[in-house]
């Protein structure tokens, strides 16, 4: 137990600020401004289940998804970054769709962005699967922890920072009803604006990483 909780803090403490729910929280007033409250609050709830799951299937299985798939950390990371920019771009230049506040409701509700943006790659993006695989990969070498209780204490780390963006994202709704539609749909093209640049950089991060990987280069 004395090195159980220090590592549960130590794992959301390295993942809050990767995963950035602040961030988060401004795509998702972006995205969901027509919603109602409680249809934004099912898609959140969602999204941190959805969250949990990747994170939690990447802490186990990890390397062998990517190595049974032929999947790099660059490639990831390009991936994610291309998925990122095109959701901006939809947030810059809108067009009609189930956001539309002229939309009926059946038509918001199949609406789901619970796991494309927000789950994935807004919250469970290339930076934190490759965070949670490394993290599982440095505490086993270091020898403080076996295996499966390195497994358990990240398990749990991971589901505490879930509950912590689920909170952050709640509180997002406060910010909606005070913005109004107007300053929801400024937002939410700030926030576009915002999404390509980051997903410009996961892209040039990639390629960075992919460069300097003596993998790439034929030997």
């Amino acid at each position: 137990m004395e090195d159980f909780l220090p590592y549960v803090g130590w794992t959301v403490a390295t993942l809050l600020p990767i995963i950035n729910p602040i961030s988060a929280a401004g795509m998702l007033i972006g995205i969901t401004g027509n919603l109602t409250v409680a249809e934004r609050n099912r898609q959140i709830t969602m999204a941190c289940l959805y969250m949990t799951a990747i994170l939690l299937a990447f802490l186990l299985a990890g390397v062998l998804i990517m190595d049974l798939f032929g999947i790099s950390i660059p490639g990831l990371r390009i991936a994610g970054g291309m998925i990122v920019a095109f959701l901006g771009f939809g947030m810059l230049f809108p067009r009609d769709s189930p956001l539309d506040p002229s939309s009926d409701q059946e038509a918001r509700q199949k609406l789901d962005i619970s796991f494309t943006p927000l789950a994935m790659p807004g919250l469970s993006g290339p930076g934190s699967i490759a965070l949670v695989i490394t993290m599982s990969t440095s505490v086993q070498q270091s020898g403080e922890l076996s295996t499966p209780m390195t497994y358990l204490v990240i398990s749990v780390g991971i589901v505490v920072t879930a509950i912590v963006i689920w909170f952050c994202l709640r509180a997002a709704g406060l910010l909606n009803r005070l913005l109004g539609a107007n300053g929801i749909a400024a937002v939410s093209r700030i926030m576009g604006f915002l999404m390509v640049c980051i997903g410009v950089q996961f892209v040039i991060n990639g390629v960075q990483d992919l460069i300097h990987d003596p993998a790439f280069w034929p030997h």
